[in-house]
């Protein structure tokens, strides 16, 4: 399992376990699942899809950053409120 932190500048949006992240890096999405590289990357607007025991959820961002460090993974976004 993975531990998701999502933060925006106006509050934590997401913060628990979960099996996968999908995220729009800037030179394409790419998916993170347990055990990743440790990584740092910029995000361009677009879907951040992660999968809960209860679910998939989506998430649309007007970009960021995503940092994954030993099974932990922060995303720094900014929320597309229109969504």
């Amino acid at each position: 399992m993975l531990r998701l932190k999502i933060v925006s500048p106006e509050k934590i949006v997401f913060d628990g376990e979960v099996e996968s992240v999908l995220v729009p890096g800037t030179l394409g999405s790419f998916e993170i699942l347990n055990d990743h590289a440790p990584i740092i990357s910029s995000l361009q607007p677009g879907k951040v899809e992660y999968a809960t025991k209860e679910g998939k959820v989506q998430l649309m961002v007007m970009g960021g950053f995503v940092e994954v460090l030993k099974n932990k993974v922060s995303l720094c976004v900014e929320i597309d409120e229109q969504q």
